[in-house]
């Protein structure tokens, strides 16, 4: 491969992926069957707060201590968690990584518990106080799923980009 076609594609293949993203939310908010989908924010929220996640945990340096990054994003999580119950399970990949990297330790495991128990106090609050219904009582329900297209779609377009640039990356 020539420097210029390595050039060209360091640039236009995240472009490529994002798009493909976005493509995929969109689909996913015209086919989903449920207007209540629809309507709010609940089908991009659960995407965005996983892609911060995200960027979170991918710049944690090197031999540092991940429990602040931990805290953060099972925090984000927890939050999302209220749109789209299910998003909790990207808490097993956030450690698998931080396993992979050597910066999993019994005290990010805690943050991260703690994170996710911060939350589920205030939506208990929340919930007690009549202000808002309680989120994970259809943990599974169909309508929730709708939401892992976007959720999944930009994650994979970080992924897939992060993957490429440093693959195509001029030297």
């Amino acid at each position: 491969m020539t420097r210029r076609t390595q050039t060209i594609l360091y640039h236009t293949l995240p472009i490529a992926f994002w798009l493909l993203a976005g493509l995929a939310c969109v689909s996913a908010w015209f086919f989903s069957p449920s207007l209540e989908v629809r309507e709010g924010v609940g089908l991009f929220l659960p995407a965005l707060l996983a892609l911060i996640c995200l960027i979170i945990i991918r710049r944690i340096p090197r031999h540092t201590s991940s429990v602040e990054e931990c805290f953060q994003v099972a925090l984000l999580l927890g939050i999302a968690s209220c749109w789209m119950p299910t998003v909790l399970f990207l808490i097993l990949p956030v450690w698998g990584y931080l396993i992979y990297q050597n910066l999993y330790s019994l005290r990010s495991f805690t943050a991260t518990l703690i994170g996710l128990a911060t939350v589920a106090v205030w939506v208990g609050v929340l919930v007690f106080l009549g202000v808002i219904g309680n989120p994970w009582a259809d943990f599974f329900a169909t309508k929730n799923l709708w939401a892992w297209i976007p959720t999944g779609a930009v994650l994979i377009a970080f992924i897939a980009s992060t993957i490429a640039r440093q693959n195509l990356r001029v030297r």
